[in-house]
């Protein structure tokens, strides 16, 4: 599906037409040039790839800037492939928030938080022995029992336990665009976003 890159902003409030006040998310989403142009005949499918934020050409490897040059942009630091643009994109066209004019909902794609080590209860969602008898005053957050000791004698894969939580990649599905600011390159989103301020943000259509 048609899409572009974004930074997020950060969060803030907007009042509707009722005088409700909506918690939303600001992002900036593009201008975003095309990089390349993919096609079934060459690569197998076909695909449009967009660039997003500029980069410094001593930061950017030599296949990199070679791949720039050819489709006659700047280096950029962001690359993303996105399908099915209702008009036709040549190399070197640019691409604008103005995507979202008639866009009444967005998925959108990030890369959440990281939390560090969490326990159980954090990143499970366990909630907890609930006793503090029979010797368990000190293991209200411990998650039980793992497995049998005689048969399997192992621990399954998936098994739900304490480790590294967050930096996810996460989509969120049908989230409202409340207002399109072009002259800003930003998009309102009603709701929250996956992601610190400053982190990079696919909206598809």
């Amino acid at each position: 599906m048609p899409g572009l890159i974004g930074r997020k902003i950060g969060m803030t409030s907007v009042f509707s037409a009722d005088g409700k006040n909506i918690p939303c998310t600001v992002i900036e989403a593009g201008p975003c040039v095309v990089t390349q142009i993919k096609s079934v005949e060459k690569d197998g499918y076909e695909a449009v790839q967009l660039g997003f934020a500029d980069a410094k050409e001593k930061n950017t490897s030599n296949p990199l800037l070679g791949h720039f040059k050819k489709a006659g942009v700047t280096p950029k630091r962001h690359l993303a492939e996105f399908t099915g643009f209702d008009h036709e994109l040549n190399l070197g066209d640019t691409v604008t928030v103005e995507l979202f004019n008639d866009a009444a909902y967005v998925d959108i794609v990030g890369t959440s938080k990281g939390k560090g080590f969490q326990g159980v209860v954090k990143r499970h969602g366990f909630g907890g022995v609930g006793q503090t008898t029979h010797g368990q005053d000190d293991r209200l957050r411990k998650p039980g029992s793992i497995g049998a000791c005689s048969y399997p004698a192992k621990v399954f894969k998936g098994m739900r336990m304490a480790g590294r939580m967050g930096g996810d990649r996460v989509t969120t599905q049908n989230l409202k665009v409340l207002k399109v600011i072009p002259e800003h390159n930003l998009l309102l989103i009603k709701g929250s976003v996956a992601g610190c301020k400053g982190s990079i943000v696919l909206i598809e259509r």
